[in-house]
């Protein structure tokens, strides 16, 4: 079955700086940034870096759960994710999509019959892929199953759940243990990534012979899509060892999104809660896979081929 085996690693508490300056929204917006200037996007972030605690130690998924690994929990459990549900969809590119005037800006459609099992790259899917197509409903399932395959095998620790990381839990790992407000997680130079994240750069897209027009990586990071987990090495892991915490897919997390910002704390709203999403996705620009950004998620069923999600075992917290 290949290795499915789930690697954490323990983050210890401490302060991190949620959101970002006026001067980095600037940079994200700007010309190396690439991100559209205007846009509410980078508003969500809040006004300026804010000090925050995560009071508890927690462990980390080293990367984010891969189709391998949500194939074992399908196989197990005979899970039916929101996109395959009888009334299911999900969005997925679209490649009959052309870059002309009248297009859509981006090339994301809503499609029936595309799921995690095909979520329309153009080319086999591989078990070392991040699992995408999956809802914030999807993870929380897959936390839930092993949680209690963990627990009946006496391999899990009282008082410790499996569960989406919270939005303060995965913004502290994203900064791999800075207490600075940098960009990214190992600092504020672009030109510094090379090597370590998957977002939208200098490769072709799957049967053509232009690049994505918002290819701003000055660089080819090897995959015009998604890259496998891990695919960078030791250069691609943060100060916590963490895989693929800018770029790659988007991952949801436990929060509810709050348009005003970040919270310190699990952030619950009662009515058309919308799922929080950190990190940015392998077709984004560099400006969209900042520390700090932060998108709200349409709902819980919602997904998409550029979101997956990575565990955390933690106290729980909802």
């Amino acid at each position: 079955r290949g290795d499915v085996s789930l690697e954490v690693l323990y983050i210890p508490p401490g302060n991190f700086m949620m959101g970002s300056t006026p001067e980095e929204k600037a940079w994200a917006t700007g010309i190396e940034g690439g991100a559209t200037p205007g846009t509410e996007r980078e508003s969500y972030e809040g006004e300026q870096p804010r000090p925050m605690q995560v009071k508890d130690g927690f462990w980390m998924g080293r990367t984010e759960v891969s189709v391998g690994q949500f194939k074992r929990f399908i196989e197990e459990s005979g899970y039916v994710t929101d996109a395959e549900q009888p009334d299911g969809e999900t969005q997925v590119f679209d490649p009959e999509w052309k870059i002309t005037a009248k297009a859509p800006p981006h090339p994301w459609i809503s499609m029936k019959g595309k799921s995690w099992r095909d979520p329309n790259f153009g080319f086999p899917l591989r078990n070392s892929y991040p699992v995408v197509c999956v809802s914030w409903n999807d993870g929380r399932a897959f936390c839930k199953w092993l949680t209690e395959r963990e627990r009946k095998a006496g391999r899990l620790p009282d008082g410790l759940e499996y569960r989406l990381p919270t939005e303060a839990e995965w913004a502290y790992a994203c900064r791999g243990g800075s207490s600075e407000s940098h960009y990214f997680w190992w600092g504020n130079d672009l030109r510094d990534g090379e090597g370590r994240l998957n977002i939208s750069a200098v490769d072709f897209l799957p049967g053509r012979n232009k690049i994505w027009p918002l290819a701003n990586a000055p660089w080819s990071d090897g995959f015009a899509f998604v890259s496998p987990v891990d695919q960078y090495g030791e250069k691609g892991r943060n100060g916590f060892g963490l895989a693929d915490m800018c770029g790659g897919v988007w991952e949801i997390v436990l929060d509810d999104f709050d348009p005003k910002g970040g919270h310190e704390e699990l952030y619950v709203v009662e009515q058309n809660p919308r799922p929080v999403c950190r990190g940015g996705n392998y077709f984004d620009v560099p400006g969209n896979a900042r520390c700090a950004v932060r998108l709200g998620l349409q709902g819980p069923a919602y997904s998409d081929s550029r979101d997956g999600f990575r565990i955390c075992l933690g106290v729980p917290r909802r």
